[in-house]
């Protein structure tokens, strides 16, 4: 599928195209190159043209079916989509009944016209730098099958990147999202903080999309953005349209800082050095002035990973499955569950406090500068099946892994946005991050748009071209 989220739904809108037709189109995509990828985990092909029928005959009838008309989109399977079970990448849910209703979320895409396909593969409790669970097994990079799209909205990128959909849901918790993005050649946006209501509350998470292209996501973000009492944390609704600032919003004369690695994180040269050629032209063609900036961070991966087994361990054992279980979870979450099984009240309190510190000390480099850009990840995509690189440059980075920089903006708050820089000499995808202040989601965008229009990228991997 090379067309955007807005093509496909501006035809079906017009009558140009039905969405009965998009939809058997994409499965029929789906079933010619998903065999070879895993990035979807169930289809529900009745249910998706059953919802594609009735946009239908609201287009029929002189209605609007919405903003996503005939869109099919995949879900990521750390959220609810009626009839399509939630399984969270594990085996201890993968004989759970379907869901009846959805997430706020999935409702509101599906409200705008939008047509959830299925399930896209997740990394096992969101809690991996790679997709690959012992439940449903390892999913593949589109730009090469014995890579990894990342994790843990791996499924969901390497279904758009491979032009199945032209835009599937994520979360980010510490980069999932953007990380994803960044190896497969997508857009990826972390919005702020509450700009999409959650139904668990999480002080590291966001929801998402991944997309092929920026006004697709400010498209996306325009339908699932706003207020709703579920989450006590959940920004009002926009009193502006996302779509239309990223074509007009004017950033010229921001300040603008780069960082190669934010003051802590093992990077590979030649990411770096893409990564800073695409900020470059950004700067240039944004009219951003240039300022120096040094940022000396501490990494929170280590308490990310504790904080996150603690609760996780809490949850799984209430409901019976641990500790007895242990061993039928995926390896990287297995050990992050367990550390977070360790975890004191003592230590709880000094993860806190240096988290708090971090807060503090990222909030003061934005008194200097007002757009922070930075490589996405450290590396370029792994192996599809593991492990993590743990040695980078020839220098240990086993306290910091491929994707470092991404929980800055989830310890913080801060929108941030991955855009494709550009491609190593082995032909993988690397990205350009786009870290902005507190709830300017909009600079975010239009500087992502600015980017895309200079320095436009192919919608799908190669493997994603229809024949």
């Amino acid at each position: 599928m090379n067309q955007t989220a807005i093509e496909i739904a501006e035809s079906v809108r017009r009558r140009q195209i039905s969405a009965t037709e998009v939809v058997r189109h994409a499965i029929e995509r789906i079933k010619a190159v998903d065999a070879t990828l895993n990035a979807f985990v169930e289809i529900d092909e009745d249910g998706a043209h059953t919802s594609a029928m009735l946009i239908d005959q609201k287009v029929a009838c002189g209605e609007d079916p919405g903003p996503l008309a005939g869109v099919p989109i995949g879900v990521k399977d750390l959220e609810d989509c009626a009839g399509l079970r939630t399984c969270y990448g594990s085996a201890f849910y993968r004989d759970s009944k379907t869901k009846l209703m959805d997430s706020v979320h999935v409702a509101r895409l599906r409200g705008a016209g939008a047509v959830p396909l299925g399930k896209t593969a997740t990394a096992e409790f969101g809690m991996d730098n790679m997709t690959a669970s012992r439940a449903f097994g390892v999913t593949r990079n589109p730009w090469n099958r014995e890579r990894t799209p990342s994790g843990s909205s791996g499924g969901s990128a390497a279904a758009v990147a491979a032009g199945m959909v032209p835009l599937a849901t994520g979360s980010d918790g510490g980069g999932s999202i953007r990380v994803p993005a960044a190896w497969t050649g997508l857009v990826g946006l972390k919005p702020s903080h509450g700009r999409i209501p959650l139904e668990r509350e999480s002080v590291f998470t966001a929801l998402g999309a991944l997309t092929t292209s920026v006004l697709d996501t400010a498209r996306y973000l325009d339908v699932a953005a706003g207020h709703h009492p579920i989450d006590r944390m959940s920004l009002p609704s926009p009193t502006q349209s996302y779509e239309k600032v990223a074509e007009t919003l004017d950033v010229s004369d921001l300040r603008v800082g780069w960082s190669d690695d934010f003051g802590y994180g093992v990077m590979d040269p030649e990411v770096v050095e893409i990564a800073y050629a695409a900020a470059e032209a950004l700067i240039s063609t944004a009219r951003l002035e240039k300022c120096r900036l040094e940022l000396s961070l501490e990494t929170v991966r280590p308490f990310w990973r504790g904080l996150m087994g603690s609760r996780a361990w809490s949850e799984l054992t209430r409901e019976g499955y641990l500790p007895d279980r242990i061993s039928e979870i995926s390896d990287v979450p297995q050990r992050s569950l367990v550390s977070g099984a360790k975890l004191t009240i003592e230590d709880v309190y000094e993860i806190e406090r240096r988290l708090s510190k971090l807060r503090r000390d990222f909030a003061a480099a934005f008194q200097d500068v007002d757009v922070l850009v930075s490589p996405t990840a450290a590396t370029e995509a792994f192996a599809a099946a593991g492990p993590a690189p743990d040695v980078i440059d020839g220098r240990d980075a086993s306290n910091t892994g491929p994707a470092p920089l991404g929980f800055i903006a989830n310890t913080c708050w801060n929108p941030a946005i991955s855009v494709p820089a550009g491609f190593t000499r082995s032909g993988l995808p690397v990205g350009l991050m786009i870290t902005v202040p507190h709830h300017r989601d909009d600079i975010a965008l239009r500087l992502a748009r600015l980017f895309e229009l200079a320095r436009p990228w192919p919608l799908t991997a190669p493997i994603g071209k229809i024949d």
